[in-house]
């Protein structure tokens, strides 16, 4: 669809405006840094860019310095056991994206001896990368010309636009556009633009009189930047139950054991659950004993919102033998999810 805009983008503006204004980032080389020689790393960007997928800022850091003290250089990531890799990983959610990681890890050392390639097609070809990491990495790092549209850019050329409907309806119209305005300071223009949306253009303020693209704006000229993007309709998100069952030993051990390889929380350390269907029905507790219910945790997946019924019991650790015992005080170093934190908590496990 054409977009309605007589003004086109100003890079040079939104370049000066960075110039004084970029945020401070664990993983970004600054503009003035940049100008002394200084380029960014190839790894620590595609790290964050992978964490920050789904994920805030704020979220990030603690994760990327974590995991850059523990693993560096990419070759340290890929000779990492991928279970160390899930366990500094929980809390991030969406963990297909930590056995992505690992695996592009070891594809960029055993196929292309630890360099990452300079081009976004290059980058796509690695496991886990998409176009909008491929674009952001190559951009970034090397400086190609290419439009890097995510979350806070639709936001931000949604209202330059005034766009009368959903980004999803207009995307490719609002990457060509994006697209012409690349400038040779490709890397730095596309974190400008993020920035923009994190800071200055944000979801529920748009600070229009000290944003660079003002004078183009046609959200700011109506009067009214906060009412774009248009929201899709929303399908309304089915819910799911079942059942989560706690086990401890006579010694207080917890009883946990690890996700099927593939499927959501795949490779993940859980307690047992039921099936989670649309009925919960009674419970079918995996081993005889005096259980109690603790009450229930939600849980709002992408797709569906989950709830489970939690149950604990001390238990005969007879015929349990597919999992592991963990002493409560071990729970931080297991790799669980927020789901299987919450679990544990409604049982008294914090």
């Amino acid at each position: 669809m054409p977009l309605a805009n007589p003004h086109p983008i100003d890079s040079a503006a939104v370049l000066a405006w960075y110039d004084h204004h970029a945020r401070e980032l664990p993983w970004r080389v600054s503009p003035a840094d940049r100008r002394a020689g200084l380029r960014p790393d190839p790894y620590r960007v595609w790290l964050s860019e992978i964490m920050l997928q789904q994920t805030t800022v704020a979220a990030v850091k603690a994760y990327f310095l974590r995991f850059t003290a523990l693993w560096p250089r990419v070759h340290d990531l890929a000779a990492a056991p991928l279970d160390s890799v899930l366990r500094e990983w929980a809390g991030l959610g969406y963990y297909a994206r930590a056995r992505n990681l690992h695996a592009c890890a070891q594809a960029v050392v055993r196929d292309h001896a630890g360099i990452f390639p300079d081009t976004a097609a290059g980058l796509q070809a690695l496991p886990g990368i998409g176009a909008y990491t491929s674009a952001a990495i190559a951009a970034i790092c090397f400086d190609e010309r290419v439009a890097v549209l995510d979350g806070n850019l639709d936001r931000v050329l949604a209202r330059y636009y005034a766009l009368k409907v959903p980004v999803r309806e207009a995307k490719e119209a609002l990457r060509g556009a994006l697209q012409l305005a690349v400038p040779e300071r490709a890397g730095d223009f596309a974190q400008a633009m993020m920035d923009l949306g994190a800071t200055i253009c944000a979801p529920r303020a748009a600070m229009c009189l000290v944003c660079p693209l003002h004078d183009g704006c046609e959200a700011r000229r109506e009067g009214e930047p906060t009412r774009y993007p248009i929201k899709p309709q929303k399908a309304e998100r089915p819910v799911r139950r079942g059942h989560a069952f706690v086990m401890q030993d006579a010694a207080g051990d917890v009883y946990l054991q690890s996700r099927p390889a593939k499927g959501l929380l795949a490779g993940m350390t859980e307690v047992p659950t039921s099936d989670w269907g649309e009925l919960s029905g009674d419970p079918a507790f995996p081993l005889v004993a005096d259980w109690r219910h603790r009450g229930q945790v939600v849980h709002v997946f992408t797709h569906f919102r989950l709830e489970l019924d939690v149950w604990s019991a001390v238990v005969a650790p007879d015929g349990l033998e597919t999992g592991w015992w963990a002493a409560p005080e071990a729970l931080g170093g297991e790799a669980l999810p927020t789901l299987f934190r919450k679990v544990l908590a409604a049982a008294g496990l914090d």
